[in-house]
């Protein structure tokens, strides 16, 4: 099991926004607000931008495609601190 560095909420959202505004599918108003860990994943949460009746936009095939894209960059080297 490789070791992980442990890391606050604020700090990881932090590193996480830093990221997502220099992804090529990034846009404005996307953002991670919220993070969980989830067994040895790190899962991020924020708006996905769904349309009138809940269904999947554009956009929200681009906010999964980056939060999965730091879910598994940034598992790799965090936990979240308890």
């Amino acid at each position: 099991m490789n070791k992980t560095e442990a890391i606050d909420r604020e700090a990881l959202l932090l590193k996480a926004n830093e990221i997502i505004t220099g992804h090529e599918q990034f846009f404005d108003g996307m953002a991670a607000t919220d993070v969980e860990q989830n067994g040895d994943i790190i899962v991020f949460r924020g708006d996905y931008f769904l349309d009138a009746n809940g269904l999947p936009t554009e956009k929200s095939t681009a906010v999964f495609n980056v939060f999965k894209f730091l879910a598994v960059t940034l598992s790799s080297r965090y936990h979240l601190q308890q």
